[in-house]
């Protein structure tokens, strides 16, 4: 697939700009993104190229999954965290079902397909050989508690990968990283730039990287802090705040949703976010699931995962490099 899949339309073309490609996103639940999201890719809006926003190819996603490494019996074995799971028969999941690009829920089927899905439903392969997960879902305030309670095995969620969450849980990965962006009305001419936040209201997702790096890089905005991805949006829409300030992955889902009514605008900033995988603390389901990682980051699967799910959707052309699992920035 990989050498027949090639990525499309011109995100720029769409946006009014140029995007950051989203080097391995969030869009339901709470922040933001290993390479430089700034140089993770461009777009091409030459004849014959699908839409930017494009439904997702569900066949070719199905190929993706089918694809899919399964683990040998003894590494399930050495492993207490993957023992248990396949003991269950299948991987309980905190996720979403709203994030166009990572874990959305379709109606019809009822299947979640996404980046995010995806990665859960191959690791639920490599655990029991077959695709078996039970979603829950979650919030940015709720993600680390549902692990902490034993109610889910694993989250994937857009996960930024902080300190002070590896007080309360353990992360493997990273498996994808961004940074973040700005999003507003398409009829919004006042801001372009960070420096345009001072004075306005700026949504974002409480509890997520938003607020601590608004507090950084615009202290004179005025921070709505909202439960989830859909209430920030719906406050941009409505008046009710200036400005979206998350992920920049996350903001791609708006513009995919929304269309023509919300833009991205200036170059994306703050630090580089990585995402990360969430299990229990201290479960030696990070060192397992890393090695699943690096399988299908080496085999080629990730790289096609991304193109069904975000490239060929986005416009995107240039696939990111996959970030290193293991190297989280966490002492």
């Amino acid at each position: 697939m990989r050498s027949t899949r090639l990525a499309i339309a011109g995100l720029a073309a769409v946006i009014g700009l140029s995007l950051v490609a989203c080097s391995p996103e969030d869009t339901g639940s709470g922040d933001a993104t290993g390479s430089d999201a700034t140089d993770s890719g461009t777009t091409d809006s030459g004849s014959g190229a699908a839409q930017a926003g494009s439904d997702l190819d569900v066949a070719a996603y199905d190929d993706v999954i089918a694809e899919g490494p399964v683990a040998d019996d003894a590494a399930v074995e050495a492993s207490e965290w993957a023992s248990a799971v396949r003991e269950s028969g299948t991987l309980r999941v905190g996720g979403t079902e709203t994030s166009n690009l990572f874990s959305l829920l379709d109606p019809t089927s009822q299947q979640v397909r996404g980046f995010d899905a995806g990665l859960s439903q191959l690791l639920s392969q490599y655990v029991l050989g077959e695709v078996s997960t039970e979603l829950s879902q979650v919030t940015s305030d709720t993600r680390e508690q549902v692990l902490v309670n034993g109610d889910v095995d694993a989250v994937f969620a857009t996960y930024s990968i902080t300190p002070a969450r590896a007080e309360r849980i353990s992360f493997a990965g990273p498996y994808y990283s961004s940074q973040a962006g700005i999003l507003v009305r398409s009829d919004n001419t006042d801001i372009t730039s960070v420096a345009d936040l001072a004075g306005k209201t700026v949504a974002t997702q409480a509890s997520s990287t938003g607020e601590t790096l608004l507090a950084e890089e615009a202290p004179e905005a005025e921070v709505l802090a909202l439960p989830d991805h859909a209430q920030a949006i719906e406050a941009v829409l409505n008046g009710n705040a200036d400005a979206y300030v998350i992920d920049q992955t996350l903001l791609l889902n708006a513009v995919l949703q929304q269309g023509d009514a919300v833009k991205i605008v200036g170059e994306p900033f703050g630090p580089e976010d990585l995402y990360g995988i969430g299990v229990p603390l201290d479960s030696d389901g990070v060192e397992f699931i890393n090695t699943f990682l690096d399988e299908i980051i080496a085999s080629g699967v990730w790289e096609d995962l991304w193109t069904v799910t975000i490239g060929d959707r986005t416009g995107v052309t240039t696939v990111p490099a996959a970030p290193t699992p293991g190297e989280t920035g966490l002492s």
